[in-house]
């Protein structure tokens, strides 16, 4: 189980510290997927890059408590972060071709991890490379084995980053945006190996992306961030037939779908996300708002139970009923 109270995430490298995640609290069961939502800049990326200690320590200020299956990740020394990484969390990264090494097959990039962890000899190693190909669907494994990165192509690229991701069987699957850099057809291709993968393995996932259908089609529960907070969490249903932040309508009615008369122009946003490093007192999209008062101005809107599970933090969810848009598809 991850558990995430009170997280907070600050760069402290520019002229002004960045505060990029501000108390978010977020609990991920065993076998449970969970999708983060939101604009470029809302913290989605930050946050799951926390899960592994990414970013760079010096220049990083976190607070709050991050829990996965009970050990305190910010305790970690680094050979125990070593060890937690892979083994107990991995990670799909956005870009495959940046994060899988040019120099190196992509076999023996897999081998490596999985002799690193497992302790076994390069023979089972190797064994266990080629029925993940097998099991992510990559054509001509055994070959594929043995190819450079920059020899496969997008789609495969991402099937080798995730077999990569589940060789040495965490417990934990972080998936940054896995399907931006990808066509359409092999994105509904990946996102539907992942959920099989998900399911097969019973594994925890944390699910990023800026595409609510996406995250409609692999995700249990969502979260919506914005500048660095959740304002709206519930399960894929409730969140997507009964919204009750400003910022979760606003998304849902700037995305295409099949309802839409033809020619029909798609609702924007207006304005811009806030200047992390100077945050307004009160509530971050209320600039954005129309539905914004003085008093969303003045303070951190508290977080209001809507009902079982789905929360917001907004002063206005009973005003927002009438603004939603209507429910054209369920998952």
């Amino acid at each position: 189980m991850v558990v995430l109270r009170d997280l907070s995430v600050t760069f402290t490298g520019a002229r002004k510290p960045v505060q990029a995640v501000s108390g978010v609290s977020l609990q991920v069961q065993r076998g449970e997927v969970v999708a983060l939502i939101g604009e470029s800049g809302s913290g989605k990326s930050v946050t799951l890059r926390t899960l592994l200690r990414l970013h760079p320590e010096r220049r990083t200020r976190i607070g709050g408590e991050v829990r996965v299956d009970g050990q305190d990740l910010l305790a970690l020394s680094g050979r125990q972060l070593a060890d937690y990484r892979g083994k107990v969390t991995s990670m799909i990264f956005q870009e495959p071709l940046l994060a899988l090494d040019p120099v190196y097959t992509v076999g023996a990039q897999i081998v490596e991890s999985i002799s690193r962890h497992e302790g076994v000899t390069a023979a089972e190693a190797q064994r266990r490379a080629l029925a993940l190909f097998e099991r992510v669907r990559i054509p001509s494994p055994a070959r594929r084995l043995q190819a450079y990165p920059h020899e496969m192509s997008g789609g495969m690229r991402q099937r080798a980053m995730i077999a990569l991701a589940l060789a040495c069987r965490p417990q934990l699957l972080l998936a940054d945006e896995p399907t931006t850099a990808l066509d359409a057809t092999v994105q509904i291709q990946i996102l539907l190996l992942l959920r099989e993968l998900q399911r097969d393995l019973g594994l925890s996932v944390i699910f990023v992306t800026h595409d609510i259908g996406a995250a409609v089609e692999v995700a249990d529960r969502i979260a919506v961030m914005y500048a660095g907070r959740i304002v709206e969490e519930g399960t894929a249903r409730d969140l997507i037939r009964n919204p009750r932040h400003p910022y979760t309508i606003a998304l849902l009615k700037s995305r295409a779908h099949g309802a839409m008369a033809r020619g029909t122009p798609l609702e924007t946003i207006a304005g811009a996300p806030p200047d992390l490093s100077v945050l307004p007192p009160g509530c971050a999209f209320a600039e954005r708002c129309s539905l914004a008062t003085d008093a969303c101005r003045a303070q951190q809107p508290p977080v209001i139970e809507i009902a079982s599970g789905h929360r917001a933090r907004c002063l206005r969810t009973d005003a927002v009923v009438a603004t939603a848009p209507v429910c054209v598809s369920t998952p």
